[in-house]
């Protein structure tokens, strides 16, 4: 059995629980789902077969008949119930009445969607907003805690989300819990690597908003990006 560390922090129940269910992928949380692979392959690798004929998107995978389902190895009537709940427990929240989509317009709009819930904060949080093309936000996923550095806030796991969400660009905002929303050295070194990493996905950065107290800072305002 493998007990190294790093590798024990990558499984899909493990990411959840550190950096929130948001931050996964469409593999990872049908995996969690299915509880367990099969003799031959983990989980998350019985859900990437699982969803290759729905072309990655588990919206296509629970219009697929529930039948086939089974013709997954790996997957058996337990698993593809569990399934076929989950899509369903989906189904009735979609129906539930949603309040209207936040739309990001400028900075301000950012603070006042994230900025209540990271000004008081005693320790940095990373977040990104995946938009539309309309500006509309998709999804805010936290991708790191603690501080802010280079190494933590790696392009992968900034991209991974929004990749998986097809969102047209991202907003980055993270808190400064000194109270001073001034972009630090590392601020802006972070930034630049995710830039263009943005650019070579062709998924651009749009903005970075560090929220302090009640104040914040624009990357794309102070003309930083």
């Amino acid at each position: 059995m493998n007990s190294d560390p790093a590798q024990l922090a990558d499984r899909p129940r493990e990411r959840l629980w550190r950096l929130g269910a948001p931050s996964l992928t469409a593999p990872e949380l049908i995996a969690i789902v299915l509880g367990t692979g099969d003799a031959q392959r983990d989980a998350t690798e019985v859900a990437v077969q699982l969803l290759l004929p729905a072309n990655g998107a588990i919206r296509r995978l629970a219009a697929r008949p529930p039948g086939e389902l089974l013709l997954t190895h790996g997957v058996g009537r337990a698993k593809a119930a569990r399934l076929l709940a989950a899509f369903e427990i989906a189904n009735r929240i979609a129906r539930e009445e949603r309040p209207a989509v936040p739309r990001i317009s400028e900075p301000a709009d950012v603070v006042k969607l994230v900025g209540g819930r990271l000004r008081d904060l005693q320790v940095e949080e990373f977040h990104l907003l995946a938009l539309d093309t309309r500006s509309r936000v998709l999804r805010d996923v936290l991708v790191t805690r603690g501080l802010l550095d280079s190494s933590l806030v790696h392009p992968r796991e900034v991209f991974r989300a929004a990749i998986s969400e097809a969102a047209a660009g991202i907003i980055l905002v993270h808190n400064h819990p000194s109270g001073d929303p001034t972009p630090s050295a590392e601020d802006r070194a972070v930034t630049r690597q995710l830039v263009a990493a943005g650019q070579l996905l062709d998924l651009p950065v749009y903005d970075h908003v560090i929220v302090a107290g009640d104040r914040f800072v624009s990357f794309a305002t102070a003309g930083l990006l």
